[in-house]
C-alpha cells in the first residue's frame, strides 16, 4: 500500500518525518516505495525547520497562515488553526498535486496531535477538502492523544482534543487513535522520549505497507495482505498494535526440521508476538468491540507453518468474536517473528467518551468563570463612576 502522508502541526510533522524514514528503509533494504509523497504543514516556521527527513523545499514544508500568525503558530487556539487551514488549504493541495508519483498512491494519511492548535484545528478541514477533491482515495487520520500531564495541567488540551475528535470522526474514512502515554519511558530524556515515541507510532506500519508492494517472488506470502484488504478493514475508530518475538539464531544439529520441539517453539514465539501486539495496542480498548480485524504475520518462510497460522487465527477470534477477520503472511524478517494487528470499526472507545464529557464540563466552567470576571469588572467600574478621567 502506498500512502501520501501529511503531517499537520508540530506533532504531525514529526511523525510524518518517521514515515519518510520508513520509506527510505523500504527503498534501501527492499527496493519498495511505500510513501510517494510526504509533507509537513504548520503555522510555525521554527517547527518546520526542526523536521529532519521531509524535503526542505517550500513544496514539502508548507507554512500556512503567515499573514495571521507571522509564522509563530496559533498558540493552541484550534479555532484559529481551523480558520487558517480553511484559508490556505489550496496551497496544501497544490503541493500534493505536484508530487511526481501522486496518482500511484492508494490513500492519504493525515497526522495531527489532538491537543495542539494548528494540527487539532486544521486536520478536519484538510480531510474534508481532500475527500471532496479526490473521491476515489480513502483519507485516514492518525490522531495522537495528549500525555497524562497535559490532560491534568492544561484544560485547553481536553477541549482541543474533544473538538478535534468530533470533527475528524465525521469526515475521515478511519481515525487511527494513538495514546501518547502508552509509549512513555520514564528513564528517557524528554528529547529521546519524544523521538522514541514518534518512531514507535510509525513502526507498526512498516511491514503492513510493504507486504502488498513486494516485488521478489520469494518474499510474497501465500496469503497476500494488500491495499484492498487494508481499505476494507479501516473504518471508523481504529487502533493498531505491533509485537515481535526473536527466534533462536543457533541451530542444534540433532534437532531436525521435523522435530516436535522446534515446531512447538515456532508456534509459541508466534503466540508471544500476537500477545505483545494486543497488549501494546496504541489505545487501551476492549477488542470485543471491534467490527473488523486485520493481522499480518511476518517471519522467515521456514518458520511459518499451518499450526502457527491456525493458532493466531483462533487467538484473534477469541478476543474479537464478532469481527470480520482478514489476515496475511509476509516471509521477510530474519531471526524474528512479528505480528501487526489492526482493530477497526470500534463500537465503543471509553477514552473518546471521557474527552467529550470532560470537554462539556470545561465549556460550562469557562462560561461560569467568564461571567464572574465580567461581574467583578462591572463592580470596579461602578465604584469609580464618580471619579473624573484625564482622557
Amino acid at each position: 500500500m502506498k500512502l501520501v502522508v501529511i503531517g499537520f502541526g508540530q506533532c504531525g510533522g514529526r511523525i510524518a518525518d518517521e514515515f519518510v524514514k520508513l520509506n527510505r528503509k523500504a527503498r534501501s533494504q527492499r527496493g519498495i516505495e511505500i510513501v510517494p509523497g510526504a509533507f509537513g504543514v504548520n503555522t510555525d516556521a521554527a517547527d518546520l525547520s526542526g523536521l529532519m527527513a521531509i524535503k526542505a523545499d517550500y513544496q514539502h514544508r508548507i507554512l500556512i497562515g503567515g499573514r495571521r500568525t507571522g509564522g509563530h503558530g496559533v498558540g493552541k487556539i484550534n479555532e484559529l488553526g481551523a480558520e487558517v487551514a480553511r484559508e490556505d488549504v489550496d496551497k496544501i493541495v497544490d503541493a500534493i498535486r505536484a508530487t511526481p508519483h501522486f496518482y500511484e498512491s492508494d490513500a492519504f494519511l493525515i497526522i495531527a496531535g489532538a491537543a495542539g492548535g494548528t494540527g487539532s484545528g486544521g486536520v478536519g478541514i484538510l480531510t474534508q477538502y481532500i475527500k471532496d477533491r479526490y473521491v476515489d482515495k480513502p483519507v485516514y487520520n492518525l490522531i495522537v492523544l495528549p500525555f497524562e500531564h497535559e490532560e491534568t495541567t492544561e484544560e485547553r488540551a481536553i477541549y482541543n482534543t474533544a473538538t478535534c475528535l468530533k470533527s475528524v470522526s465525521s469526515v475521515a474514512d478511519a481515525v487511527i487513535l494513538v495514546d501518547n502515554q502508552r509509549y512513555v519511558r520514564k528513564d528517557f530524556s524528554l528529547r529521546n522520549n519524544i523521538a522514541k515515541i514518534n518512531a514507535l507510532i510509525a513502526e507498526p506500519f512498516y511491514n503492513l505497507l510493504c507486504a502488498g508492494e513486494e516485488k521478489k517472488a520469494k518474499h510474497i506470502g501465500v496469503r497476500i495482505l494488500d491495499a484492498g484488504d487494508i481499505i476494507q478493514t479501516l473504518v471508523g475508530w481504529t487502533i493498531i498494535g505491533y509485537g515481535s518475538s526473536p527466534l533462536p539464531m543457533i541451530r542444534i544439529p540433532f534437532l531436525q526440521s521435523r522435530n516436535f520441539r522446534k515446531k512447538s517453539t515456532e508456534t509459541h514465539k508466534g503466540i508471544q508476538a500476537m500477545d505483545e501486539a494486543i497488549s501494546e495496542l496504541s489505545l487501551m480498548c476492549n477488542p470485543a468491540d471491534a467490527g473488523r480485524v486485520l493481522y499480518l504475520l511476518s517471519a522467515p518462510a521456514k518458520e511459518m507453518n499451518m499450526d502457527l497460522v491456525k493458532e493466531l487465527g483462533d487467538s484473534v477470534k477469541d478476543i474479537a468474536p464478532e469481527a470480520i477477520i482478514r489476515n496475511g503472511d509476509y516471509p521477510r524478517e530474519r531471526g524474528l517473528i512479528d505480528v501487526t494487528v489492526i482493530l477497526s470499526e470500534l463500537r465503543d472507545v471509553e477514552k473518546v467518551r471521557k474527552y467529550y464529557a470532560d470537554s462539556a464540563a470545561f465549556i460550562s466552567e469557562v462560561a461560569r468563570k467568564q461571567e464572574q470576571a465580567e461581574s467583578k469588572l462591572r463592580g470596579i467600574d461602578d465604584a469609580g463612576k464618580d471619579v473624573p478621567t484625564l482622557l
